[in-house]
C-alpha cells in the first residue's frame, strides 16, 4: 500500500471524520505530518502550540508554527507555560502542563477530540524507559491510543506509524518541520532510549517489534483492567463519597488485582494525578486485609472504609468541591465549601439518621457562610442544597 494511503487511513481509523478535531501542534516532524495527514484525510482541524518557555527560541518557533498555519487556512493558538522554578522531574512537569493547557483550550474551543503525533518509535523508547525504572505491566504496555480527561478525548493516531516513515513523507511533500535541540541532550530519558534503540537495532530490537510487545502487553492490561473492575463490583461498596472494603473478599484476589483496586480507589477518594510509591500501596492493602487504620496519599483508611483524610480537603467557592464534588444551590457571594468537620456536624441535629459514620460524613462538603454552617447535603441538612460525587467508582479508572 502506497504510504500516504496508509498514514491517511489511520488518521480516518482514529479520528471523527463529522467534528473539528484539535491537533498538539509543536512544529515537530511527528505533530506535523499529522495536521497535514489529517487535511488530506479531510479531517476539519485546529491547531495549538504549547510554549513551554524553556528555551530562549521557543517562541520564535511558535509564532514560526502559527505562520505555517496562517498559511495552510488553519485556525492556532499558542499558549504559554507561565513557570517559575521547576523543581523534580522537569520533562514530567512539561509534559503535565503541556496536557493542561491542551485540554484547557479543547475546553474552550468546544473541542472535544485532540490528537497528537506519537509514533511507534516513542512507544518503543517508553517500553525502554519503563524497563530502566523496573516497572510493571502499566509501565511497559505504552503508551495508551486513546483516554478521556476533563471531558476531552485525547487520540494518538499514529502509534503504528514510524518517525522515519513521517519524515520521508514530509520530505517527499516538500513540508519542512522544526528540530527541537533537546531531542538531542543526554539529559533526558527518552533520548537515551531513542539512542539506546539505535544501538540495538544490528541485534533485531527494533522499534516496529518493542511496538508490537507493548501492544501485546497493553492487552494484557486491559484484561487486568476487567479482572479489576469485576472485583471492585464484589469487594467494594461506595457511599458518601468513601469505599468500604470487603476484607476478606479483598485479601481473596490476586495480588495484582489487590494491587490495581488500591491504587484505583486512592485515586478517586484524592483525585492525585500518580499513584503513590508500589511500597505504600502494598502497606495499605495490607492494612485493609488486616483491619489496621492507615493514612495514604491525602486518604485515610479507618474500620476497613476509605475517605478523604480531613486536612487534604480543599475550600472554595463554586461548583466542583475537592476535585470531585458537584455542588448545587443558591450560590452567594460570601458562601464557601469547606469539609463539614465536627462543628458542622454539631449543627446537623439529624446527622445519625443517614445512616453514614461520624469520620465519613465529617469529610464531605459543607456549604458555609463565615463560621455558619448554610448545608450540609449528605448529613440531613440540605437547606436547598445537593453534592454528588461527579463520576461513581466503578466508572473512574477501572476500565478504559
Amino acid at each position: 500500500m502506497p504510504v500516504e494511503a496508509r498514514l491517511t487511513g489511520l488518521v480516518r481509523a482514529a479520528l471523527p471524520g463529522d467534528q473539528t478535531v484539535g491537533v498538539a501542534l509543536s512544529g515537530g516532524g511527528d505533530s506535523v505530518a499529522l495536521l497535514h495527514l489529517c487535511r488530506v484525510a479531510g479531517v476539519a482541524v485546529e491547531a495549538v502550540t504549547v510554549d513551554h518557555a524553556l528555551r530562549a527560541e521557543s517562541g520564535d518557533e511558535a509564532a514560526a508554527v502559527a505562520t505555517d498555519c496562517a498559511a495552510l487556512g488553519v485556525r492556532h493558538e499558542v499558549r504559554v507555560w507561565r513557570h517559575g522554578a521547576v523543581g523534580g522531574n522537569l520533562m514530567d512537569a512539561a509534559r503535565r502542563a503541556r496536557l493542561g493547557l491542551i485540554r484547557d483550550w479543547a475546553v474552550e474551543r468546544g473541542i472535544g477530540v485532540v490528537a497528537f503525533g506519537h509514533t511507534r518509535d516513542d512507544q518503543a523508547e517508553t517500553l525502554l524507559m519503563g524497563l530502566a525504572r523496573a516497572a510493571g505491566i502499566d509501565g511497559l504496555a505504552g503508551m495508551r491510543p486513546s483516554w478521556t480527561e476533563g471531558g476531552v478525548r485525547f487520540v494518538r493516531p499514529l502509534l503504528d506509524a514510524g518517525r522515519d516513515e513521517l519524515r520521508g513523507w514530509l520530505k517527499a511533500k516538500g513540508i519542512a518541520w522544526i528540530d527541537d535541540p533537546t531531542n538531542e541532550n543526554d539529559r533526558f530519558a527518552r533520548v537515551r532510549a531513542r539512542k539506546a534503540l539505535a544501538v540495538m537495532e544490528p541485534l533485531g530490537i527494533s522499534a516496529e517489534g518493542l511496538a508490537v510487545v507493548a501492544r501485546n502487553l497493553a492487552e494484557a492490561r486491559e484484561a487486568l483492567d476487567a479482572a479489576t473492575a469485576d472485583a471492585a463490583a464484589r469487594v467494594v461498596a461506595e457511599a458518601a463519597g468513601a469505599l468500604t472494603f470487603d476484607a476478606a473478599r479483598f485479601a481473596a484476589l490476586p495480588g495484582e488485582v489487590r494491587r490495581r483496586l488500591v491504587v484505583a480507589a486512592l485515586a478517586w477518594v484524592s483525585r492525585a494525578g500518580y499513584a503513590p510509591r508500589a511500597d505504600a500501596v502494598a502497606r495499605l492493602a495490607a492494612a485493609i486485609i488486616e483491619g489496621r487504620d492507615a493514612t495514604l496519599w491525602g486518604c485515610r483508611l479507618r474500620c476497613g472504609v476509605l475517605m478523604r483524610e480531613a486536612k487534604a480537603t480543599a475550600s472554595g467557592a463554586g461548583p466542583l468541591w475537592d476535585g470531585r464534588w458537584v455542588i448545587e444551590g443558591p450560590w452567594r457571594a460570601e458562601l464557601e465549601v469547606r469539609a463539614l468537620g465536627a462543628a458542622g456536624l454539631r449543627a446537623c441535629t439529624d446527622w445519625r439518621a443517614t445512616g453514614f459514620s461520624r469520620d465519613v460524613l465529617a469529610v464531605t462538603p459543607g456549604i458555609w457562610a463565615g463560621e455558619t454552617l448554610v448545608a450540609a447535603p449528605l448529613a440531613g441538612f440540605a437547606n436547598g442544597w445537593s453534592a454528588r460525587i461527579d463520576a461513581p467508582f466503578h466508572l473512574f479508572g477501572l476500565s478504559h
